[in-house]
């Protein structure tokens, strides 16, 4: 428990550390708002590009690991868009606020996924994050575009949405990275490495630009919306999870590597893509401030839960 809690702490010293500069405007504001995008459009996709890139998948249970996320992905697409008509319904959400609830409840933090992986694993567990990048990011970034679109933007005709699918930062990194995988030779060393540069800075910066985005203070007084995919992201999505992997039978650390990924805090990057869209932005801003803090004690917790079934 200790060497996981050490193995965690940096990454959120790091988020701290964003919130810190944030609060205490050391960086113009117009300045987060350049970091922000330079993240989106760069650094971002260019770690998904070469971590998928250079992924030893050597040994992995590669089809099991595939099929849980083929199964548990679509099954969580279903299961929050089932939460609209009752929060309607309820009057506690609207659509552009469902908008960022299902954004929050399906994204997942892949660059603090890695951080962590990095920190806490040997090199196989990179691999895995990897793996899951090149699987789901594709599908989560198609659907989540799709539905922030017809929630928070219902005048968008087709041709509009499907040129923000297929011009989408992630979507296009993820499919580039797998693309390269598939041709018949490596890519040019020099290249690689100044990719693998970026994709290190990614990762510092993208950690740092979560702190800043955070607001500590819409925590006051949370309600159901704020709630509702804190539970489903760091609980629902990562028990989902480990019974579909149990059942296909993934065992050993690749079980831990998988859940992993199911137990970080949503993306940041959802954040731009609901401001840009007409989502609710400032509901994804406090969501997301939400399950950073809490996975610091969750992720813990659902990695022990998952290592009793290490031994398969």
């Amino acid at each position: 428990m200790q060497a996981m809690f050490e193995s965690i702490l940096p990454i959120f010293l790091l988020i701290l550390c964003g919130n810190i500069l944030r609060c205490v405007d050391v960086i113009d504001p117009a300045g987060w708002h350049g970091i922000d995008q330079l993240g989106y459009w760069f650094f971002y996709p260019t770690l998904i590009l070469v971590t998928i890139v250079n992924a030893d998948f050597t040994g992995l249970q590669l089809d099991a690991m595939m099929l849980a996320l083929a199964i548990t992905v679509p099954l969580m697409f279903v299961f929050v868009l089932s939460l609209w008509p009752f929060l309607r319904k309820a009057g506690l959400a609207g659509a552009a606020e469902f908008s960022s609830i299902f954004q929050t409840s399906i994204r997942w933090n892949g660059f603090m996924a890695l951080a962590i992986a990095q920190k806490l694993f040997p090199p196989a567990g990179m691999a895995v994050v990897a793996l899951v990048m090149a699987i789901v990011i594709l599908p989560i970034n198609l659907v989540t575009v799709f539905v922030v679109t017809r929630f928070a933007d219902r005048t968008t005709n087709w041709p509009t949405l499907i040129r923000r699918m297929a011009t989408n930062p992630m979507v296009i990194a993820a499919a580039g990275g797998l693309l390269l995988r598939a041709l018949p030779f490596e890519l040019f060393a020099p290249v690689n490495k100044t990719l693998q540069l970026i994709g290190q800075a990614a990762l510092g910066l993208g950690l740092v630009g979560i702190g800043a985005g955070l607001r500590l203070d819409s925590l006051v007084k949370p309600r159901i919306v704020i709630l509702v995919p804190v539970a489903v992201k760091l609980v629902v999505f990562p028990a989902l999870l480990l019974a579909i992997s149990l059942l296909l039978g993934v065992t050993g650390e690749e079980l831990l590597f998988l859940i992993l990924c199911g137990a970080v805090p949503t993306a940041m990057n959802g954040y731009v893509l609901a401001k840009q869209i007409g989502g609710d932005a400032e509901l994804y801003a406090t969501v997301t401030t939400l399950q950073t803090l809490a996975s610091f004690a969750t992720i813990p917790v659902v990695l022990l839960l998952a290592a009793q079934f290490v031994g398969g």
